[in-house]
């Protein structure tokens, strides 16, 4: 008797689990902060787009989705400066 489980399914049941946890998570915290890091967040992308247009003259682009406009959005100038540094490491 062989019984198996495969990885897939294993992956599945824990992005299940992940996504319960967040959807559970957004119904406790109050709409304010949801409101605030949504905000944040289109501020980001914003400053973001700002940023790629002043800095093509200096080869200075920063990809503008989701995880760096919350970065820029939360953190600010600092954050902008960090994506900045993250980008020429990396």
């Amino acid at each position: 008797m062989n019984i198996s489980i495969e990885y897939n399914i294993i992956i599945a049941y824990l992005i299940g689990l992940f996504l319960l946890y967040f959807l559970g998570w957004l119904l406790v915290v109050p709409r304010k902060i949801l409101i605030r890091i949504i905000l944040n967040g289109i501020i980001g992308g914003i400053v973001l787009f700002f940023i790629n247009i002043v800095g093509k003259p200096f080869d200075i682009s920063i990809a503008v989705n989701p995880v760096t406009a919350l970065v820029a959005g939360f953190l600010g100038i600092p954050g902008i400066i960090l994506l900045i540094i993250l980008k020429y490491i990396v």
